[in-house]
């Protein structure tokens, strides 16, 4: 049996416009100590690990390969025609695994607290998976977050999946303590999945299975790959299988998705906090009157102010400068 990590570098971070771009999405940028999130995931869990997968896009590969040089250690790759969410990716990978293989698939935009109470989650998710479990990783909530979709559990079982609440049904998951935020990493067998996949979401095996029977070095034809469903991995599978178990994760985590979780990150940090207020790609002196929980960002040709508690409607934005100004998203 191998551990294999799976790596997913495909999103664009388009909560994080005017920072992140196509050209350069949020888990390239080196703003963490001079690291980038994709290169501090993966040596995260070099420990845990035997071999190493990346499924990107192919507007970014180059980027991981230059990551994964500095990192200086093997890798196979998996590079997307075109996206087509979470299912057909994490199917790219384990069609490539053989059958007995761990799959622990990770996000690449993700800030993680490494220590024990992250090993722990891996090694627990690592023995369900064994035994031929789905196992996510559901995190232990400290505000009522409206970005994140929840696990209701009870020990290992998943009861319910929940999707991204308004405030006022956050406030309530978070009294019960029984929810647990959907942190979007798993583990299982690559045999276990595929079975799992082909049963829930035949269309998309089917579809996957011929995608990765004609890659060719790494890469993915475009017309096979257009025909495969787009749909995330726990509308495919997790929501449906019956061989689901949570390991509620006590490490340090964000999906660093939104200028919100930026904020709080940079928190203490005097050149970018400004008072409550936080400033973002620029070296110019910033100085405010008169306003608070205010993200300023400025790069070399847009420029963002908002209100912290707005983080989640920067999307919005994104998408509509992909249709009137696609150049400011490049």
């Amino acid at each position: 049996m191998n551990i294999v990590n799976v790596v997913l570098s495909g999103g664009v971070g388009s909560r994080l416009w005017p920072l992140s771009r196509k050209s350069k999405p949020k888990q390239y940028l080196p703003i963490f100590d001079g690291k980038s999130l994709f290169e501090l995931t993966v040596k995260r869990n070099l420990p845990f690990c035997d071999r190493l997968m990346v499924v990107g896009g192919k507007d970014n590969y180059m980027l991981s390969r230059d990551s994964l040089k500095l990192i200086g250690h093997p890798f196979l790759e998996i590079i997307e025609a075109t996206p087509r969410n979470t299912a057909a990716a994490i199917a790219f990978s384990a069609f490539l695994a053989e059958k007995d293989d761990i799959l622990l698939i990770t996000p690449s935009d993700h800030l993680i607290s490494e220590g024990e109470a992250y090993k722990s989650a891996v090694e627990d998710a690592i023995k369900l998976a064994d035994k031929g479990f789905l196992a996510t990783f559901g995190m232990i909530p400290n505000r009522p977050e409206t970005g994140f979709g929840y696990i209701e559990f009870e020990g290992n079982n998943v009861l319910s999946f929940r999707e991204k609440p308004n405030r006022e049904l956050a406030e309530y998951f978070l009294s019960k303590g029984t929810f647990l935020w959907n942190s979007g990493m798993f583990c299982f067998s690559a045999g276990t999945f595929l079975s799992e996949l082909k049963e829930h979401s035949p269309e998309v095996y089917r579809a996957s299975k011929k995608v990765i029977e004609e890659v060719k070095d790494g890469f993915l034809p475009l017309e096979a790959s257009m025909k495969i469903p787009s749909i995330s991995v726990d509308y495919a599978v997790m929501e449906k299988s019956k061989r689901i178990k949570v390991v509620p994760s006590h490490f340090e985590w964000s999906d660093m998705g939104s200028f919100e979780a930026l904020y709080d990150h940079f928190g203490s940090d005097p050149k970018m906090r400004k008072g409550t207020n936080l400033v973002l790609g620029t070296d110019k002196h910033v100085e405010f009157l008169g306003v608070d929980n205010l993200v300023v960002v400025d790069t070399k040709d847009a420029i963002l102010v908002l209100n912290k508690s707005q983080a989640q409607e920067v999307k919005k934005v994104f998408e509509k400068l992909e249709k009137e100004r696609p150049d400011l998203i490049q």
